[in-house]
């Protein structure tokens, strides 16, 4: 196998798993989200009497996504912002009719209107295209002058009780995808390590590559534990689990720094020589990996990571670059900055700042 189809390889393998990660994490939503469209379209037929509900479904869709941490002030914004773009589309078009010109007037109206109501960017961006789709598309038959609004409110209003009724736990996606992270975090530090043992410049340049294919892991990770922070704050449900997922955003955010962190090593150790001491850093690589795949298991499960943070303390004891690297600058240099990344980890783990930078070897 060449080295350009071993990365190529890798790199499908590596979104092929992201995939399957994303798709396991958006089933249950995105079924609901099919109940709630089905609900919001029959009601807006079969007891409103309009024969053609379309944005009811389409506005249940919007509002509710395919994300599980529902944010319910996202899922208000994006409701009442599409009831006044299509509101205010229905009256302008009525009005003065369709055309360029009307599209204009539309979108400048409502997006001030949704502006001076609420602050929510997302409320104003439907809220402008909503009215451009109302004035822009065919009039279709719905049952009534303001039909279409009517529908769209149906739809806001299923989304929302959905969302509100439907909570559930707050902290699974995000220790999921938390483990899903520290995982790909993990097997990059063991590819890192493959890749200096044998010197062979394809498994090097595959380690940066899992590195930077496993960036968007850790920033779905990020994206969705801040989602969820805003939705504790409020869900009656969520509000007793505030405390812990803001410390699970701070550990997101740990977790992307020692990636980013992990990635300048596996660029820079391209370079190196094969020899003792870059044995000797592998090795502790190899350490990290083993104590940071327990860290992902205790993060996916919200066990406390009492022993991952041990096994993580007592490899940066072992992470002095006069002991690693004795003869080579490469590997001293290296070692000071993955010292850098087993700080962030021993965080990660539950550590203090001080416990974890009193537990590097002194200099």
């Amino acid at each position: 196998m060449t080295s350009k189809v071993r990365q190529m390889s890798l790199v499908a393998r590596s979104r092929v798993r992201q995939g399957r990660i994303r798709v396991r994490a958006g089933f249950g939503p995105i079924l609901l989200a099919g109940v709630a469209v089905s609900l919001s379209y029959w009601i807006a037929h079969l007891l409103l009497g309009h024969p053609s509900p379309f944005f009811a479904p389409v506005c249940a869709w919007i509002c509710l996504g395919f994300t599980a941490d529902r944010n319910m002030r996202r899922v208000a914004e994006v409701g009442i912002g599409v009831a006044i773009g299509v509101g205010l589309g229905e009256a302008i078009a009525k009005l003065i009719g369709a055309g360029a010109v009307q599209i204009g007037i539309v979108l400048v109206v409502s997006a001030l209107v949704a502006r001076f109501l609420d602050r929510g960017v997302l409320l104003t961006t439907q809220a402008g295209v909503q009215s451009i789709v109302i004035v822009g598309l065919p009039v279709v038959s719905t049952g009534g002058g303001f039909g279409r609004w009517t529908d769209a409110l149906v739809g806001a209003v299923v989304a929302f009780v959905v969302a509100a009724l439907t909570p559930g736990d707050p902290r699974r996606l995000p220790r999921r995808l938390g483990g899903d992270g520290l995982a790909e975090l993990a097997r990059t530090l063991e590819e890192i390590a493959h890749g200096m043992r044998t010197g062979d410049p394809a498994d090097r340049e595959a380690a940066l590559l899992r590195g930077r294919a496993s960036e968007p892991a850790l920033d779905e990770w990020q994206a969705v534990t801040k989602s969820a922070i805003g939705t504790a704050r409020v869900t009656a449900t969520g509000r007793r689990y505030r405390s812990e997922l803001t410390t699970m955003g701070r550990t997101a955010m740990l977790g992307d720094r020692t990636m980013r962190t992990v990635r300048v090593i596996a660029r820079r150790a391209i370079s190196l020589l094969t020899g003792p001491e870059v044995d000797r850093l592998a090795q502790l690589l190899d350490d990290l990996a083993k104590a940071t795949h327990l860290l992902a298991e205790n993060v996916a499960a919200g066990s406390d990571p009492a022993v991952a943070r041990e096994m993580l303390l007592s490899v940066a004891h072992e992470a002095h670059p006069g002991l690693l690297g004795t003869g080579d600058w490469q590997v001293q240099s290296l070692t000071l900055i993955l010292r850098s990344a087993i700080v962030d980890l021993c965080e990660t783990a539950g550590a203090t700042p001080g416990e974890a930078r009193e537990a590097l070897a002194p200099m």
